[in-house]
């Protein structure tokens, strides 16, 4: 049989082939494997809040400030009901490295008064946003919801001049019975205690709306709410929400006197409030 003459070309073609294909198959991995813009950048991690624990609620406010705040407590003959009655009640959380509070109620012969105070945490999951950013934005929620009436010059002079007083620790400034009475005897206090109870208080006094307040935190507002219910008698309640870093704090005070036709003295649960939230503050900061 005769054999097929074997073509040196043909062989030579092969090999240019093969080559050229190793060629195309290395340069494909190379573009593969790069990314290009990603080499050498880093994501910006926003900055975590100041605060990562909280304080035990209960234990927040002084017996000193529960017996100002929540009159009838001394009166607790039982020496265990007392000790119970400042003790108060945690509210209930699932976390309490988020979210604690605590309240306490307590009857008098006068009235019964209801305190809460909440602490909450406030910790953002977005690395975009940081935890005292998200904290504005829950705060921020809480003021609109408050639906607080435009300001006005009485509010804003009240408001500066209690800030004034609570800054010196005046307790004259603090219990007069109007902003703009001289507190310089121990009289403009004793006038302001007899109207705590007096059917003529006058529900909105001027000066005491729910508004914004300064030097309280990074930011903080009061609301004043009276309510009726008919034949009851009127139950006032004083809110004060302040922010101070990634915490949100909420002081809610309530009093209904006995006597229908008495209303609780704006003023008075007003400083009050006010005067625990600044020592609520000054316990966070220290």
């Amino acid at each position: 049989m005769q054999r097929k003459a074997y073509v040196p070309g043909t062989a030579a073609l092969l090999v240019a082939l093969l080559a050229g294909c190793s060629s195309g198959s290395a340069d494909s991995g190379t573009t593969d494997d790069a990314n290009p813009g990603e080499a050498g950048t880093a994501t910006a991690v926003a900055q975590p809040g100041k605060y990562r624990t909280l304080p035990e609620p209960c234990g927040a406010v002084g017996h000193s400030t529960l017996d100002t705040l929540l009159p009838g407590i001394k009166q607790i003959a039982d020496p265990d009901q007392r000790e119970a009655a400042y003790a108060g009640d945690a509210t209930l959380t699932y976390d309490t490295d988020r979210k604690v509070g605590c309240r306490w109620k307590v009857e008098s012969t006068d009235a019964t008064d209801h305190l809460l105070v909440d602490f909450e945490r406030v910790v953002s999951y977005d690395n975009a946003v940081s935890d005292d950013s998200q904290a504005q934005t829950i705060f921020a929620t809480k003021e609109t919801a408050a639906d607080l009436p435009e300001p006005t010059a009485s509010a804003t002079a009240s408001d500066t001049e209690s800030n004034s007083a609570s800054a010196s620790g005046s307790a004259s400034a603090s219990d007069s019975a109007t902003p703009s009475a001289t507190p310089s005897s121990s009289s403009s206090a004793s006038a302001s205690d007899s109207t705590s109870a007096s059917p003529t208080a006058s529900a909105s006094p001027t000066g005491l709306e729910p508004r914004t307040l300064s030097g309280l935190g990074d930011e903080a507002f009061l609301d004043d709410a009276l309510s009726s219910s008919g034949s009851t008698a009127q139950q006032r309640t004083v809110t004060v929400v302040f922010r101070t870093s990634n915490v949100i704090v909420t002081i809610e005070y309530e009093e209904q006197p006995a006597t229908v036709g008495v209303v609780p003295d704006s003023q008075k649960m007003q400083d009050r409030a006010r005067k625990l939230a600044a020592q609520l503050a000054d316990s966070l900061n220290g």
